[in-house]
């Protein structure tokens, strides 16, 4: 059996029961847009606990987009150890994914504000993780906010990826439900996938904090 999830709210249920422990504790779940908006929403839910968006973004190798050479957050940028881009191209991205964070930051904030990640719990949720190195560079802009303790909580992972947040600095727990020696893509394990628009992640992200205010 490949698929093991029905879908995004399910397994941030499943997810929840992992984390039930944190309820009543001053926590943020932030999710990652936009995927990770079901599933973060189930967990702060359950938690009792704000919900929120990580505005960050990978910057993309130039020759493979899909592999992470650093994140770019409003504010900051972390770039890895092993670069193989130029300045230019690091500065035009830069750029670029500003002026995306820019525009999703004025679209998700229009009726809320953004949480204070200040010596709180910060349980970061996704639908899944393949690599690790986009969010662990999320995790390196999130470290900058002071938060007491950072928690990544995902379904859906291969072992490779776990170990190596495992082994950041700046992370205090892992949760992962499914660890799959065939892992392809994250899709391969939920029944139904569909993508998650802008307006169905802010929609999520306002009545959440609505029901839990």
């Amino acid at each position: 059996m490949i698929n093991t999830f029905r879908d995004r709210i399910q397994a941030g249920l499943q997810l929840a029961k992992e984390l039930h422990s944190y309820k009543d504790k001053p926590v943020v779940v932030l999710a990652i847009p936009r995927g990770g908006l079901p599933l973060g929403a189930a967990v702060a839910r359950v938690l009792e606990a704000p919900l929120d968006v990580a505005l960050t973004k990978k910057i993309g190798h130039p020759y493979n987009k899909e592999y992470a050479i650093g994140a770019v957050s409003l504010n900051s940028r972390i770039l890895s150890a092993a670069l193989e881009a130029s300045e230019e191209y690091i500065e035009e991205e830069t750029k670029r994914i500003r002026e995306v964070l820019i525009h999703r930051q004025k679209q998700y904030y229009k009726n809320l504000k953004p949480q204070n990640l200040k010596d709180k719990t910060v349980i970061i949720v996704d639908d899944g993780i393949a690599t690790g190195n986009t969010i662990l560079a999320t995790i390196e802009l999130i470290y900058q906010n002071q938060p007491a303790k950072i928690i990544v909580a995902v379904p859906v992972a291969p072992a490779t990826a776990v170990e190596k947040l495992k082994s950041s600095a700046h992370v205090d727990e892992v949760i992962c439900l499914h660890t799959p020696n065939n892992f392809r893509a994250v899709g391969q394990f939920y029944d139904e996938f569909n993508t998650v628009t802008d307006e169905e992640a802010i929609r999520i992200l306002e009545e959440c904090n609505k029901a839990i205010l």
